[in-house]
Protein backbone atom coordinates (compact mmCIF):
# COMPACT_ATOMS: atom_id res chain seq x y z
CA UNK A 1 0.00 0.00 0.00
CA UNK A 2 1.43 3.13 -1.01
CA UNK A 3 2.78 5.66 1.38
CA UNK A 4 1.67 8.75 -0.09
CA UNK A 5 -0.15 10.09 -3.49
CA UNK A 6 0.85 12.87 -5.67
CA UNK A 7 -2.06 15.43 -5.98
CA UNK A 8 -2.48 17.14 -8.94
CA UNK A 9 -1.87 20.82 -6.54
CA UNK A 10 1.62 19.28 -5.24
CA UNK A 11 -0.23 18.21 -2.29
CA UNK A 12 0.82 14.48 -0.53
CA UNK A 13 -2.17 13.16 -0.03
CA UNK A 14 -3.02 9.73 2.44
CA UNK A 15 -5.68 8.72 -0.03
CA UNK A 16 -5.92 7.18 -3.25
CA UNK A 17 -8.96 8.99 -5.25
CA UNK A 18 -9.14 12.80 -3.75
CA UNK A 19 -6.32 14.95 -1.96
CA UNK A 20 -6.58 14.59 1.57
CA UNK A 21 -5.42 18.19 2.08
CA UNK A 22 -7.40 19.94 -0.85
CA UNK A 23 -10.21 17.91 -2.17
CA UNK A 24 -8.45 17.55 -5.62
CA UNK A 25 -9.23 14.17 -7.96
CA UNK A 26 -5.89 12.07 -7.91
CA UNK A 27 -5.47 10.36 -11.60
CA UNK A 28 -2.54 8.02 -9.93
CA UNK A 29 -0.55 7.01 -6.93
CA UNK A 30 2.79 8.82 -6.41
CA UNK A 31 5.52 7.30 -8.69
CA UNK A 32 2.85 6.32 -11.37
CA UNK A 33 3.19 7.11 -14.87
CA UNK A 34 1.42 10.78 -16.14
CA UNK A 35 -1.60 11.29 -17.70
CA UNK A 36 -5.72 10.52 -16.63
CA UNK A 37 -6.26 7.17 -15.19
CA UNK A 38 -7.78 4.78 -17.68
CA UNK A 39 -11.52 4.07 -18.23
CA UNK A 40 -11.67 1.00 -16.65
CA UNK A 41 -9.79 1.80 -13.39
CA UNK A 42 -12.59 4.46 -12.95
CA UNK A 43 -16.34 3.27 -11.19
CA UNK A 44 -19.17 3.28 -14.57
CA UNK A 45 -21.57 5.24 -11.65
CA UNK A 46 -19.81 7.82 -9.99
CA UNK A 47 -16.23 7.79 -11.43
CA UNK A 48 -14.43 7.74 -8.26
CA UNK A 49 -10.73 5.83 -9.26
CA UNK A 50 -10.81 2.09 -8.40
CA UNK A 51 -9.06 1.11 -5.13
CA UNK A 52 -5.19 0.57 -6.19
CA UNK A 53 -5.71 -3.13 -4.97
CA UNK A 54 -8.30 -4.39 -7.22
CA UNK A 55 -11.40 -4.62 -5.15
CA UNK A 56 -13.93 -5.95 -5.97
CA UNK A 57 -16.60 -3.03 -4.56
CA UNK A 58 -16.10 0.71 -5.51
CA UNK A 59 -15.29 2.34 -1.73
CA UNK A 60 -17.39 5.31 -2.56
CA UNK A 61 -20.65 4.17 -3.50
CA UNK A 62 -20.55 0.16 -3.32
CA UNK A 63 -20.87 -0.42 -7.11
CA UNK A 64 -19.93 -4.45 -7.50
CA UNK A 65 -16.72 -4.40 -10.41
CA UNK A 66 -17.50 -8.39 -10.66
CA UNK A 67 -21.18 -8.63 -11.11
CA UNK A 68 -22.14 -4.96 -12.10
CA UNK A 69 -24.75 -4.58 -9.35
CA UNK A 70 -24.80 -1.30 -7.38
CA UNK A 71 -24.42 0.00 -4.29
CA UNK A 72 -26.55 -1.67 -1.11
CA UNK A 73 -29.56 0.23 0.02
CA UNK A 74 -28.59 -0.15 3.90
CA UNK A 75 -25.30 1.16 1.97
CA UNK A 76 -26.47 4.33 0.56
CA UNK A 77 -28.40 5.11 3.68
CA UNK A 78 -25.02 4.58 6.03
CA UNK A 79 -23.75 7.05 4.06
CA UNK A 80 -26.04 9.53 4.68
CA UNK A 81 -26.19 9.06 8.28
CA UNK A 82 -22.27 9.40 8.13
CA UNK A 83 -22.37 12.77 6.59
CA UNK A 84 -25.26 14.14 8.18
CA UNK A 85 -27.32 14.42 5.51
CA UNK A 86 -30.92 14.27 5.53
CA UNK A 87 -33.38 12.48 2.90
CA UNK A 88 -36.23 14.91 0.92
CA UNK A 89 -39.25 13.17 1.09
CA UNK A 90 -42.83 14.90 -0.41
CA UNK A 91 -41.36 18.48 -0.48
CA UNK A 92 -40.73 18.05 3.41
CA UNK A 93 -37.01 17.12 5.06
CA UNK A 94 -36.99 13.84 6.45
CA UNK A 95 -34.55 13.03 10.10
CA UNK A 96 -31.85 10.69 10.15
CA UNK A 97 -33.45 7.59 12.01
CA UNK A 98 -34.01 8.48 15.95
CA UNK A 99 -31.75 6.83 18.14
CA UNK A 100 -33.42 2.94 19.24
CA UNK A 101 -34.47 4.19 23.09
CA UNK A 102 -32.98 2.02 26.07
CA UNK A 103 -34.41 -0.08 28.19
CA UNK A 104 -33.97 -2.33 31.08
CA UNK A 105 -34.52 -5.19 28.67
CA UNK A 106 -31.66 -3.62 26.20
CA UNK A 107 -28.18 -4.26 26.37
CA UNK A 108 -26.03 -0.80 25.73
CA UNK A 109 -23.44 -2.33 23.37
CA UNK A 110 -20.00 -0.89 22.98
CA UNK A 111 -16.71 -2.13 20.96
CA UNK A 112 -13.15 -2.20 22.36
CA UNK A 113 -10.53 -1.19 20.07
CA UNK A 114 -6.89 -2.36 20.04
CA UNK A 115 -4.43 -2.97 18.19
CA UNK A 116 -3.26 -6.71 18.71
CA UNK A 117 0.61 -7.14 16.62
CA UNK A 118 -0.33 -10.95 16.24
CA UNK A 119 -2.28 -10.13 13.52
CA UNK A 120 0.58 -8.55 11.77
CA UNK A 121 1.00 -10.42 8.23
CA UNK A 122 4.31 -10.27 5.95
CA UNK A 123 4.35 -7.05 4.21
CA UNK A 124 2.13 -5.57 6.67
CA UNK A 125 4.03 -2.43 8.43
CA UNK A 126 5.08 -2.51 12.05
CA UNK A 127 1.80 -1.60 14.45
CA UNK A 128 2.57 1.73 16.14
CA UNK A 129 3.37 1.15 19.84
CA UNK A 130 1.13 3.72 21.83
CA UNK A 131 -2.19 3.41 20.15
CA UNK A 132 -5.61 2.93 21.73
CA UNK A 133 -7.45 0.95 23.36
CA UNK A 134 -10.63 2.62 22.57
CA UNK A 135 -14.34 2.25 23.53
CA UNK A 136 -16.93 3.00 21.17
CA UNK A 137 -20.35 3.35 21.86
CA UNK A 138 -23.36 1.82 19.84
CA UNK A 139 -25.83 4.22 20.26
CA UNK A 140 -26.92 4.67 16.95
CA UNK A 141 -29.10 2.51 14.66
CA UNK A 142 -26.38 2.60 12.06
CA UNK A 143 -22.73 2.72 13.01
CA UNK A 144 -20.29 2.88 10.22
CA UNK A 145 -16.43 1.45 11.02
CA UNK A 146 -13.90 3.43 9.02
CA UNK A 147 -11.44 6.15 8.49
CA UNK A 148 -11.93 9.63 8.67
CA UNK A 149 -11.68 11.40 4.79
CA UNK A 150 -12.18 14.95 5.16
CA UNK A 151 -12.45 15.56 1.45
CA UNK A 152 -15.59 13.14 1.04
CA UNK A 153 -17.13 14.50 4.42
CA UNK A 154 -16.83 10.87 6.06
CA UNK A 155 -17.07 10.76 9.56
CA UNK A 156 -17.28 7.37 11.29
CA UNK A 157 -18.76 6.52 14.42
CA UNK A 158 -16.03 3.56 14.99
CA UNK A 159 -13.14 5.65 13.37
CA UNK A 160 -9.64 3.70 13.31
CA UNK A 161 -7.65 6.17 12.10
CA UNK A 162 -4.84 4.61 13.12
CA UNK A 163 -4.92 1.25 10.57
CA UNK A 164 -4.41 2.45 7.09
CA UNK A 165 -5.63 -0.98 5.76
CA UNK A 166 -9.18 -0.46 7.30
CA UNK A 167 -11.25 1.18 4.26
CA UNK A 168 -13.03 4.52 4.89
CA UNK A 169 -16.04 2.79 4.67
CA UNK A 170 -15.34 -0.56 5.75
CA UNK A 171 -18.41 -1.76 8.02
CA UNK A 172 -21.57 -1.17 9.12
CA UNK A 173 -22.80 -2.22 12.57
CA UNK A 174 -26.83 -2.06 12.72
CA UNK A 175 -28.35 -2.08 16.19
CA UNK A 176 -32.29 -3.32 16.10
CA UNK A 177 -35.15 -2.33 18.04
CA UNK A 178 -35.04 -5.17 20.18
CA UNK A 179 -31.66 -4.58 20.93
CA UNK A 180 -29.54 -7.54 18.83
CA UNK A 181 -26.92 -6.44 16.73
CA UNK A 182 -25.68 -7.33 12.85
CA UNK A 183 -22.10 -6.17 11.31
CA UNK A 184 -22.54 -6.15 7.11
CA UNK A 185 -19.00 -5.37 5.53
CA UNK A 186 -20.26 -3.03 2.31
CA UNK A 187 -17.17 -4.10 0.10
CA UNK A 188 -14.03 -3.27 2.27
CA UNK A 189 -10.77 -3.24 -0.10
CA UNK A 190 -9.21 -6.12 2.49
CA UNK A 191 -12.30 -7.57 3.96
CA UNK A 192 -13.23 -8.26 7.62
CA UNK A 193 -13.19 -11.52 9.67
CA UNK A 194 -15.79 -12.35 13.01
CA UNK A 195 -14.80 -15.01 15.14
CA UNK A 196 -11.51 -15.86 12.82
CA UNK A 197 -13.92 -16.62 9.37
CA UNK A 198 -14.21 -14.00 6.71
CA UNK A 199 -17.86 -12.12 6.26
CA UNK A 200 -18.83 -12.48 2.96
CA UNK A 201 -19.50 -8.65 1.57
CA UNK A 202 -22.94 -6.71 1.91
CA UNK A 203 -24.47 -9.97 4.31
CA UNK A 204 -25.42 -9.46 7.56
CA UNK A 205 -23.69 -11.55 10.12
CA UNK A 206 -25.46 -11.03 14.03
CA UNK A 207 -22.99 -10.34 16.64
CA UNK A 208 -23.07 -11.60 20.29
CA UNK A 209 -21.14 -10.23 23.45
CA UNK A 210 -17.24 -11.36 23.23
CA UNK A 211 -17.25 -11.35 19.32
CA UNK A 212 -13.97 -10.84 17.91
CA UNK A 213 -13.74 -8.86 14.80
CA UNK A 214 -10.40 -8.51 12.83
CA UNK A 215 -9.97 -6.15 10.09
CA UNK A 216 -6.93 -3.68 8.64
CA UNK A 217 -3.25 -5.06 9.00
CA UNK A 218 -3.29 -5.65 13.01
CA UNK A 219 -6.77 -3.73 14.32
CA UNK A 220 -8.57 -6.19 16.82
CA UNK A 221 -12.46 -5.13 18.06
CA UNK A 222 -14.02 -6.93 20.89
CA UNK A 223 -17.99 -6.50 20.62
CA UNK A 224 -19.25 -5.76 24.81
CA UNK A 225 -23.19 -5.82 26.16
CA UNK A 226 -23.12 -3.92 29.24
CA UNK A 227 -26.26 -3.29 31.36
Amino acid sequence: MPDAYSCPKGHRSSEADFCSECGAKIAAPAGAADGPAPASALCPDCQAPRAHDGGDFCEVCGYNFSSGAHGDVAFAQAAAISTGSAAISTGSAAASPPATPQTASTPKWSIFAAIDPSLREDGSPEPPASTGPYTFAIDKPENLIGRHSRARGIEPEIALDFDDAVSHRHAIITRHDDGSLTMRDVGSSNGTRLNGSDVAPLTDAPLHDGDQVTLGHWTRLTVKAGE
